[in-house]
């Protein structure tokens, strides 16, 4: 969809359901109570990881994003929808997972968080002819290059960036019982927010359930299915405990089965499926290229996986049509 300015912007009495709504829609959701039960997790799994900035990060970038859009008076339906606030959210997650809790790394993120609003428009205007959108990409694209300047800005050092290395990763043991095979696939779910907490992941799992079962079950499914292909070749046990393998496929998985494909048909739940299972090694393929610059790859597997399977456009998939 291509954004427009539009001087019938969403009023400010509307702000703070907008603001949840811009929470919901990291996973595709147009409700204020998604975004309220996401907001929560990322509370409780942020303080429970002793990591509290993190829940007041996210909070900061998605009302930054979205008071951005608001500025710019861009499109009344995209902001009713919190479509101003997701990668904002992810912007304000992400800063405080990797640098360090400086004046510094703030004033970093509210620029960053207020780029994602523009550059999602800038973005989706590239997309538009494959009549696709730039998913999270705005907050990968613009947290890279916070990330990769964090090298040389002091100011806001990455403490927190994982360290340089050749794309090595031994297996290294994974406890296989019933109960941390479920931590693990809560994880997944939870990690779509970089929150490292089970909790969190019922919480959202919840959210999801408010606005739709359907989505809750492929969120449910695609952490599922990764967890189990990672675990079956061999992947890092380490990364595989933090469910870091999940929250890519568990975007890919709601955005094929239950978003942007026909959710009534079973060739949509192969596809969905086959998108989930790609998602994984793409997922896998990124952390090796990455690995030699310390570079996380957040949400980018996720894009590259499902822009793969939508841009065929292929009609077989496609949603019917509603008169």
């Amino acid at each position: 969809m291509i954004e427009s300015t539009n001087v019938n912007a969403p009023a400010w009495s509307d702000f703070p359901r907008t603001v949840l709504r811009g929470i919901g829609q990291v996973m595709f959701q147009d409700s204020m109570w998604t975004g309220f039960l996401f907001l929560v997790g990322i509370f409780w799994g942020a303080y429970a990881e002793d990591s509290g900035i993190v829940a007041w990060g996210a909070l900061t970038g998605v009302v930054v994003s979205t008071i951005t859009g608001y500025f710019l008076r861009l499109s009344d339906e995209n902001g009713a929808q919190g479509l101003w606030g997701f990668n904002g959210v992810l912007v304000g997650c992400a800063f405080p997972t990797f640098m360090a809790n400086t004046i510094w790394m703030w004033l970093a993120l509210i620029l960053c968080a207020a780029m994602t609003t523009w550059v999602r428009t800038a973005l989706n205007k590239v997309f538009a002819p494959y009549n696709c959108t730039s998913f999270t990409f705005p907050f990968v694209l613009c947290t890279w290059f916070f990330l990769l300047a964090a090298r040389y800005m002091h100011g806001m050092a990455p403490e927190f960036e994982a360290i340089p290395t050749a794309a090595v990763e031994t297996t290294g043991h994974l406890d296989m019982g019933f109960g941390h095979l479920v931590i693990y696939w809560l994880k997944g779910i939870s990690q779509v927010f970089l929150i490292n907490s089970w909790v969190t992941g019922i919480f959202f799992l919840a959210g999801l359930a408010v606005s739709s079962l359907r989505t809750a079950l492929w969120a449910a499914i695609a952490s599922a299915v990764a967890l189990f292909m990672i675990i079956g070749w061999g992947g890092p046990a380490v990364d595989i405990a933090q469910g870091l393998y999940g929250f890519s496929a568990v975007l890919t998985g709601i955005a094929l089965g239950s978003t942007f494909c026909n959710p009534g048909s079973w060739r949509t739940w192969i596809w969905s499926l086959l998108g989930i299972a790609a998602t994984v090694f793409i997922q896998a393929g990124m952390n090796a290229a990455f690995a030699p610059i310390g570079l996380a790859t957040l949400t980018g597997p996720f894009c590259i996986g499902t822009w793969l399977f939508l841009m065929p456009g292929y009609k077989l998939f496609a949603p019917a049509k509603t008169s």
